[in-house]
C-alpha cells in the first residue's frame, strides 16, 4: 500500500462526514441558500489567492524540476483559472467584493503557507493535497450520485467533477507517493499528520460557510 492509500484511510471518516454536511447536501440538490453560497465563494476566492502562493512556494522548493513545473502550473491555475470561475459566480450571484478573510479561511491559509515555507518540502506537498483530492472526490460524488436537474450550482459541480481537474489531482497524488517513498519514516508520519490537519480544515471551511461564521 502506498502513502496516499494509507493517508486516505486516516481521513475516510472525515470525508464521509463532509458528504453528509448540510452545505454539501444542499449544494448537491440545489437548495443551498444563496447567502451561504455567496459567503463560501467570497471566502474561497480569498483562499485561492493564498493557496496559489503556497503552491508557488512549494514549486520553488521542490527537489525535482518536473515537480517545480507541475506546482507552478497548479499555482497559476489556483490564482487565474479558478478566480475567473469565481468572477463569473460573483456576477451570477450578485457579489461585488470578496470582503475580509474570516476565521476558518484565515486558519487554513496560514497553516498552508507556514507549512510550505518552514516545514520539509514533503510535508508541505502533503498539506496541500486534500484541497485537490477532497474537492475531486466530493465533485465526483455529487456528479454521479446526487446531481439534480437545473441545479443553480451546476457550474461548481461540473468544475470539480470534471476530467481536467482529475488530471491535476492525480498528478498531486503521484508526486506525494513518489516523495514519500524516497524519504524517512519520520517525515512520512509528518506528511500524514499534515494531510489529516488539512482535511479537517476542509470540513471546517464548508461548516463555516453554512454557519456564516465571522469574527466576533
Amino acid at each position: 500500500m502506498n502513502w496516499s492509500e494509507t493517508a486516505w484511510k486516516q481521513i475516510e471518516n472525515r470525508y464521509q462526514s463532509i458528504l453528509e454536511m448540510p452545505f454539501i447536501q444542499e449544494l448537491a440538490n440545489g437548495s443551498l441558500p444563496k447567502e451561504k453560497f455567496q459567503f463560501y465563494m467570497a471566502q474561497d476566492s480569498l483562499y485561492l489567492e493564498h493557496f496559489g502562493r503556497a503552491l508557488a512556494l512549494i514549486a520553488a522548493r521542490a527537489y525535482d524540476a518536473k515537480d517545480t513545473l507541475i506546482f507552478t502550473r497548479f499555482a497559476e491555475n489556483a490564482i487565474v483559472v479558478e478566480n475567473n470561475l469565481h468572477e463569473s459566480y460573483f456576477e451570477d450571484f450578485g457579489l461585488t467584493e470578496k470582503g475580509k478573510i474570516q476565521p476558518a479561511c484565515h486558519h487554513y491559509i496560514h497553516f498552508l503557507k507556514s507549512t510550505a515555507a518552514l516545514d520539509a518540502i514533503e510535508i508541505a506537498i502533503a498539506a496541500v493535497l486534500p484541497c485537490f483530492w477532497i474537492y475531486k472526490k466530493v465533485g465526483d460524488h455529487i456528479y454521479h450520485n446526487l446531481k439534480s436537474e437545473n441545479n443553480t450550482y451546476q457550474k461548481w459541480i461540473d468544475t470539480y467533477g470534471g476530467e481536467e481537474f482529475g488530471v491535476a489531482v492525480q498528478q498531486a497524488i503521484d508526486i506525494c507517493d513518489k516523495i514519500a517513498s524516497e524519504t524517512t519514516e519520520a517525515i512520512r508520519e509528518k506528511m500524514t499528520e499534515a494531510f489529516i490537519t488539512a482535511s479537517q480544515m476542509e470540513y471546517y471551511f464548508w461548516e463555516a460557510a453554512y454557519d456564516l461564521k465571522k469574527w466576533n
